[in-house]
């Protein structure tokens, strides 16, 4: 199939449009490098070396053989050039990465809260408005959140797929009906998604577009199977507080010597995926889209829950790190349960990668090699969600007790 993918040089983009071309797709790419220019203003590159946009693409054919052309838009602004590229391209799906997808990020001031609404809904309408204008048919796929629920179900209750069965009081007695499981964002990033969502359901059901939602968890991992052939193909490996996720940023933390610290208790849980099932789900959800007409398609793409302070044990056992702890700045509970249904991408066929001792140790071999490239100043999370929770934390320094670990998401 022909697959169009916006912001396919990013952390998730770039090997999705690796593993689909690998597997002999059709792939486009459009990346305006909005990410390229964040590591600037943060003064924070990836611990890994990313090189251009065109010379990726050139290893790329030399490795496989395969050409995926590239397309310099903004989504979201260039409207007009985005339904030329759709009816020239004649795409049968496009996978939207193209959203500013860090939680700390957004909330770092209330610029950064404005780029991140700005940039993201409407580059999610613009998408939706351009497929109606196109004329064509095309399978929409976009790459959400499992933040748009909040962090904790009820009374233990899983978190369905999208979809949330509710009992309604009539005249003529209860009914059934089925809602969007309620929203529930906990940074100014997730209620961009929550809005996505709404923007979703109007289209599938005023212009019967065939709209697939993946709410993914928090990525870990650095490599794909594409990404591992050549040097130049290396994906982003983020590790400072407003970008790097929270066990890549234990593992890097651990590779430099600095402590393992966790905020607030760390009892905070977290939905995880690797990175190369992202890859993989992406794939299994193009194969298999909704029917025209059908409704949004909402599939909760994880693969395992876990508590931050049991991520920090894990790499503390495997690396020797020691685990400190800091003040929480965001606006959260200490503790949460979370219990998550992801039956759909099973029943796809997907089989989970999980969390164990070789894979972690592979991560911590990249942070090793590229430990020289580390700003220590970069790592700590420095974004506060509110005035409150900036006092809480403004006592705490890296000379205090070491630097802490969120999760980017």
């Amino acid at each position: 199939m022909r697959v169009l993918i916006l912001g396919g040089d990013g952390f998730c983009g770039w090997p999705t449009s690796l593993h689909l071309s690998a597997r002999g797709h059709e792939v486009a790419i459009v990346d305006n490098g909005a990410r390229r220019r964040i590591d600037l203003e943060l003064d924070a590159s990836s611990l890994t070396p990313i090189e251009p946009l065109a010379t990726r693409l050139s290893a790329w054919r030399e490795v496989s053989g395969r050409t995926i052309e590239a397309h310099d838009l903004t989504v979201g602004r260039d409207f007009e050039a985005l339904v030329d590229l759709l009816q020239g391209f004649r795409p049968d799906a496009v996978v939207h990465f193209a959203e500013q997808r860090a939680a700390p990020y957004s909330m770092k001031s209330a610029e950064h809260k404005r780029y991140t609404v700005c940039g993201n809904v409407c580059a999610t309408h613009d998408i939706l408005a351009a497929i109606v204008e196109s004329g064509l048919d095309i399978h929409l796929a976009h790459l959400g959140t499992m933040g748009v629920y909040g962090y904790g179900a009820a009374q233990g209750a899983a978190i369905p797929e999208g979809y949330l069965p509710v009992q309604v009081e009539t005249a003529d007695g209860w009914v059934t009906r089925e809602i969007l499981y309620p929203a529930n964002p906990g940074s100014i990033y997730h209620l961009t998604k929550t809005q996505d969502a709404l923007a979703f359901q109007f289209y599938a059901r005023n212009d019967a577009l065939r709209i697939t939602d993946l709410h993914q968890g928090i990525v870990w991992g650095a490599q794909t199977e594409e990404t591992r052939l050549d040097p130049r193909l290396i994906n982003r490996f983020d590790y400072d507080g407003d970008y790097g996720t929270v066990l890549n940023r234990f593992l890097m933390q651990a590779a430099v010597g600095y402590p393992l610290t966790v905020h607030g208790s760390g009892g905070q849980t977290r939905a995880f995926i690797n990175i190369q099932d992202t890859v993989r789900c992406i794939e299994l959800a193009l194969l298999n889209p909704p029917a025209r007409g059908e409704r949004v398609k909402v599939m909760n793409q994880m693969t395992e829950c876990w508590r931050v302070r049991e991520l920090a044990q894990m790499v503390s056992r495997l690396t020797g790190a020691v685990i400190e702890h800091l003040p929480n700045p965001r606006q959260e509970a200490d503790e949460n349960e979370l219990v998550v249904e992801n039956h759909r991408l099973l029943a796809l066929g997907l089989a989970p990668i999980t969390l164990e001792d070789g894979l972690l140790l592979e991560i911590a071999e990249i942070a090793r090699r590229y430990a020289h490239r580390a700003d220590l100043s970069k790592i700590p999370c420095v974004s506060c969600w509110n005035a409150e929770r900036a006092a809480a934390t403004a006592p705490a320094s890296i000379g205090d007790v070491g630097v802490g670990v969120m999760a980017a998401e």
